[in-house]
C-alpha cells in the first residue's frame, strides 16, 4: 500500500488535529475486601486497589445493581472538585470511605454513603509546573496500604498520608527538579515497596521507575529505562542490552522512555510489570540516526519486585517513532489456551495491536488489530515484530506518511475492564490518523514539545468540507472483544475520540464516561445502551463499585480535561458535540438515588469585533510560533478545548502591552502562565497576537463567536 499516494488535501487533514481469561477459579475474593460465596451476602465490599485487585481487571463480582433494576440508578450524592481541569482519577474505597484525587494532586477523603468531607489534602504543587506537563494538570489516584495513603504529584513528589487524619507521615522529592519531569499515574504498593514512574518525555527527559519503602519513603531500587545522554546514573537495568539497540547521536536531549502511567504486581511470579513511552524526539533521525530497536522504548518490562532486577521485556514498537508508547494499562489473567492454563498479560498500547503475552516469560501469544490500522501489516508470531510498511517511515522517505492509528492511540490511557467468565476485554477505543513529517533540524526547547516532527502540516485549513471530513474520519467506540477467540462480539460507537475508561460488573453492566457528557451503562451481552446520567461535563476518568452495610454503589470522578481536550481545537466539538465545558465533581449513584445537579447556568462568552489586524507576513510568523509553543494548551487554531482559556476570546489580545505582560513578564505564572522571555523576543510575541487577532476575526466572519465561559 502506499500511504503518500492518497494524501490528498482533504485527507492529509484527517487526523491533522489529532495529537493516545480466566475461569475465575479464585479471582472473585481478590476483588473483596471481605469475601463471601456471593456478592449479596455480602454488606460491604471495598474498591481497594487502583483496578480494584492486583490483577486490575477491574472487574466486580456485585450484581446488585444489575439489568433487571438499572432504570432505578440515581444520584445518591455528588461533590464539586476544586479544580475545573481534567479529572482522570480512580477512586480507592476502604472501609466505607472514598479516597480520591483531583486535578493539581489535591487529595479527598468522604465518606462513601453521604459524601461527608472527612478530610482534605493540598501538596500546594506550583501553577507554573503546568508548562512541564504535555497533557493537563490530571494525576489517575492514590495507592492504598495499611495505614497510609500514597499519591504522586505532577512536580514529582511522593506524598504518604495518613488515611484516616489526612496528616503528611512523609514526602520524598523523585525527580531532579530543575527538568521537565511531571508525575501524573497512580503509584501502586507491594511487598512494603511503593513504585512510581514519571513523564516529560516530548520535554527531553530520562525514563525510569523507582521503588520506594513503604514506611518510610527511602529509595530501594531504581530502573533507568533508557540510556543516559547527559545522566550518567545507572540502576538495576540491563545497560549493555539497552546500549546496543541504540546508535550514537548528537542531540542534547535525553532518550524519553518514561513510565508515565501502567504498573501492575504480579502476584503470582513476585513481578512487577511497567509500560515504556516514546522516545525523545519522535524523529529516530535525531536521537537514534543509526537506527536501531531503542531498548525500552515502547515496551512491557518485568522486573523483581523485590530488587527491580530484569527478567524479560516484549517491545510493542521497536525504534518506536509516532509516539506509540506501551504504557497502557495492562490486565493480568490465568486463561486456558489450547488445553494449557496460561499466566497472560493483555495491552492495547497506542499502535492499534492488541496483544496477549506469557507474562511468565514475555513470549508473544497473540497480537491483533483492534482499530484502523496502516503503518504496519501485522504482527509476525514467530519474531513477535511488527511487518512495518515502508510508507509509514517518514524520517527516512522524507515524505509526509499519513499514519493510523495517530499519536493519540488506538485506546489511550483510559483503563479496560476485562470479564474474567467469558473471557471478554472492554476497551475504549479510537479511529484516528496524523500526517507525520520529520523535521531533523529542530532546535531543543524547554518550554515546548521537541518532537521531530513537522506539526504546522497537521493543522486544518479554514474550510468546513475539509473539517466535516476531518470529523468524519475520526471516532470513538466502545468494543467487546473475547481475548481467547479473537471476536469482536459488539461495539458502541461515539461521535468523537476521549471517552472514558470502563467498570465491568457481575450484574451483566458495562459502565462508561463519555466526552458527551454522560455516564453510561451497556447490556454485557450485547452493547445495549440501558442507562444514562448526564454529567454536564466530559467523563473521561473509570467508574468504580463499591458495597457499604448492604447497599452497592457506582462513582466516578467527572471532568472533562486532558491533552485531547487542550490540543486538538474543533475536534474538541466533535468529541463533546458542541463547545464543551469542565464541571469537576465526583458523582455517586445508587438504585433509588434522587439527588440531582444543579442547573448548569454558565454565561455566554462572545468575541467582540476588532479593527487590528496585522499583514500576513506577521500572521505567519505567529502561526509558526504558536504551532511551536503555544498549541498543548490553547489549541490548534487557537480553539480552545474548554479547560484553559480560548485567547479568542480574551482581552489580552487587543492590547500589545498587556499580553507582553503575561508572555513575556509571566504575571499569571501563580495561573499556570509562565514567561517565554528566555525562548521569545518582543517580535516573536506580538507576532503570535496577531495571529490570535486573525483566528478571532476568522471566528467572528464565520459567525463561530459564541461558546460557554469555562
Amino acid at each position: 500500500m502506499n500511504i503518500n499516494n492518497k494524501l490528498n488535501h482533504a485527507i492529509v487533514a484527517i487526523g491533522i488535529t489529532l495529537f493516545c481469561g480466566c475461569t475465575g477459579t479464585g479471582r472473585d475474593n481478590l476483588t473483596s475486601a471481605k469475601p463471601a460465596s456471593t456478592s449479596t451476602e455480602i454488606e460491604s465490599i471495598d474498591w481497594p486497589m487502583h483496578g480494584n485487585d492486583a490483577y486490575e481487571q477491574r472487574y466486580s463480582v456485585l450484581s446488585d445493581i444489575n439489568t433487571d433494576n438499572i432504570s432505578k440508578l440515581g444520584l445518591a450524592w455528588y461533590q464539586d472538585l476544586p479544580e475545573n481541569r481534567g479529572q482522570e482519577a480512580t477512586p480507592i474505597v476502604i472501609d466505607g470511605v472514598i479516597y480520591t484525587t483531583s486535578a493539581w494532586n489535591h487529595v479527598h477523603a468522604f465518606l462513601a454513603e453521604t459524601g461527608e468531607v472527612l478530610w482534605e489534602y493540598d501538596p500546594k504543587v506550583p501553577k507554573s509546573t503546568g508548562v512541564k506537563g504535555c497533557c493537563d494538570a490530571v494525576t489517575r489516584g492514590l495507592a492504598y496500604h495499611d495505614w497510609g495513603v500514597y499519591l504522586a504529584t505532577l512536580d514529582g513528589r511522593l506524598i504518604a498520608l495518613d488515611a484516616k487524619t489526612g496528616g503528611m507521615r512523609w514526602s520524598v522529592n523523585t525527580v531532579d527538579s530543575s527538568l521537565n519531569y511531571t508525575i501524573t499515574g497512580a503509584p501502586r504498593v507491594a511487598n512494603g515497596k511503593v513504585f512510581i514512574g514519571n513523564g516529560g518525555a516530548e520535554y527531553g527527559v530520562r525514563g525510569y521507575i523507582t521503588a520506594y519503602d513503604i514506611n518510610s519513603g527511602d529509595l530501594v531500587w531504581r530502573f533507568y529505562t533508557v540510556p543516559g545522554t547527559k545522566s550518567h546514573e545507572t540502576g538495576t537495568e540491563p545497560q549493555a542490552l539497552m546500549d546496543e539497540t541504540w546508535s550514537k547521536s548528537n542531540s542534547p536531549l535525553e532518550k524519553g522512555g518514561t513510565v508515565w502511567d501502567t504498573i501492575v504486581y504480579d502476584p503470582d511470579t513476585n513481578s512487577l510489570l511497567f509500560g515504556v513511552g516514546n522516545g525523545s524526539p519522535w524523529n529516530p533521525n535525531i536521537r537514534s540516526p543509526g537506527g536501531g530497536d531503542n531498548l525500552f522504548l515502547s515496551s512491557i518490562v518485568s522486573v523483581n519486585a523485590d530488587t527491580g532486577k530484569y527478567k524479560w521485556h516484549y517491545q510493542t514498537t521497536p525504534g518506536e517513532a509516532w509516539d506509540f508508547t506501551a504504557t497502557q494499562p495492562i490486565v493480568l489473567a490465568n486463561i486456558n489456551i489450547d488445553g494449557l492454563d496460561r499466566k497472560v498479560a493483555i495491552q492495547a498500547p497506542k499502535n492499534g495491536f492488541l496483544y496477549v503475552l506469557d507474562r511468565t516469560n514475555g513470549k508473544l501469544i497473540s497480537a491483533e488489530k483492534f482499530v484502523d490500522v496502516n503503518w504496519a501489516s501485522h504482527i509476525d508470531k514467530s519474531t513477535g515484530r511488527p511487518v512495518i510498511n515502508p510508507d509509514a517511515q517518514y524520517w527516512k522517505t522524507g515524505k509526509p506518511a499519513l499514519v493510523k492509528p495517530s499519536w493519540m492511540g488506538g485506546h489511550n490511557w483510559h483503563p479496560m475492564a476485562f470479564d474474567p467468565n467469558s473471557n471478554t476485554l472492554y476497551i475504549p477505543a479510537q479511529n484516528t490518523s496524523f500526517p507525520y513529517l520529520a523535521e531533523d533540524e529542530q532546535s531543543p526547547s524547554k518550554l515546548a514539545v521537541n518532537l521531530g516532527v513537522d506539526t504546522k502540516a497537521a493543522n486544518l485549513p479554514d474550510d468546513p468540507k475539509v473539517i466535516a471530513a476531518v470529523k468524519d474520519a475520526t471516532s470513538g467506540s466502545l468494543l467487546a472483544r473475547n481475548v481467547l477467540t479473537g471476536e469482536d462480539l459488539w461495539q458502541v460507537e461515539y461521535p468523537g475520540v476521549w471517552n472514558g475508561g470502563v467498570l465491568a460488573t457481575k450484574g451483566g453492566l458495562v459502565f462508561q464516561g463519555s466526552a458527551t457528557g454522560y455516564v453510561n451503562a451497556y447490556n454485557s451481552k450485547n452493547g445495549n445502551l440501558l442507562w444514562r446520567f448526564n454529567a454536564q461535563t466530559g467523563v473521561v476518568a473509570p467508574p468504580v463499585t463499591f458495597k457499604v452495610n448492604g447497599q452497592q454503589y457506582i462513582a466516578v470522578n467527572a471532568g472533562w480535561g486532558g491533552i485531547m481536550p487542550l490540543m486538538t481545537g474543533v475536534l474538541t466539538q466533535d468529541a463533546a458535540q458542541g463547545y464543551p465545558v469542565n464541571k469537576s465533581r465526583l458523582l455517586v449513584f445508587k438504585i433509588g438515588g434522587n439527588s440531582n445537579l444543579p442547573d448548569d447556568k454558565r454565561a455566554t462568552l462572545k468575541i467582540q469585533p476588532s479593527t487590528q489586524l496585522g499583514d500576513p507576513a506577521a500572521i505567519t510568523k505567529g502561526f509558526e510560533i504558536y504551532d511551536r509553543y503555544c498549541i498543548n494548551c490553547h489549541g490548534a487554531g487557537a480553539v480552545g478545548g474548554g479547560v484553559i482559556p480560548d485567547l479568542r476570546y480574551s482581552g489580552f489580545n487587543r492590547a500589545p502591552n498587556a499580553w507582553l505582560s503575561v508572555v513575556r513578564d509571566g504575571i499569571l505564572e501563580s495561573r499556570g502562565m509562565v514567561s517565554y522571555k528566555d525562548e521569545l523576543s518582543d517580535a516573536d510575541i506580538e507576532s503570535v497576537r496577531q495571529y490570535i487577532l486573525g483566528r478571532t476575526k476568522y471566528a467572528k466572519d464565520s459567525g463561530d463567536d459564541e461558546r460557554p465561559a469555562r
